[in-house]
């Protein structure tokens, strides 16, 4: 078992649920990670957020969208802690070196997104190019309601895992 682990099995319940929150965003989620436990290695972590995750309903998935800040940006809607700050910096360095002409495309492809679905778009950005991201988000501008919260809902699990592993990884 990792100390990382070992450690948070040990946390009374709020700490627990506030210490992973950083890796999702959802107060439920982490609540319910945190009652899991004790979670012995980073596959049955990985087994358990997806399980947790796939239960949630909508609003608790919105709360962990919140979390994130727009894809070409610094700071998330809600106020996010820092180590997840970082992490989100780190996922986007690549679409951070784009030049200004994709940067302007991908902020007003972001405002349209948001104006059709009412939420920032999500996409698990780690080792994608601004312009790689911009397509994609173009592509799902095109999707229905539905089809496009699911596609949402599995790019954060995506995110989930990433940032569970460099969790775990202390």
């Amino acid at each position: 078992m990792s100390e990382v682990l070992a450690r948070w099995n040990g946390l009374l319940p709020e700490e627990a649920a506030r210490e992973i929150l950083l890796c999702c965003g959802s107060r439920t989620w982490a609540a319910s990670m945190a009652s899991k436990r004790p979670i012995r290695d980073e596959a049955s972590l990985l087994a358990t957020s997806d399980v947790i995750w796939r239960s949630l309903g909508e609003p608790d998935w919105l709360e962990a969208f919140r979390s994130h800040p727009r894809i070409g940006e610094s700071r998330a809607e809600d106020v996010s802690p820092a180590q997840s700050s970082v992490w989100s910096a780190q996922e986007q360095q690549k679409a951070a070196t784009a030049d200004a002409a994709v940067k302007m495309a991908l902020k007003w492809a972001n405002r349209e997104y948001e104006q059709k679905f009412g939420r920032i778009f999500i996409v698990c950005a780690t080792g994608k190019s601004a312009s790689e991201i911009l397509e994609i988000l173009r592509r799902r501008l095109h999707n229905d309601e539905a089809t496009e919260l699911r596609q949402a809902v599995e790019e954060q699990r995506q995110i989930m895992h990433i940032r569970l592993k460099k969790w775990i990884a202390g």
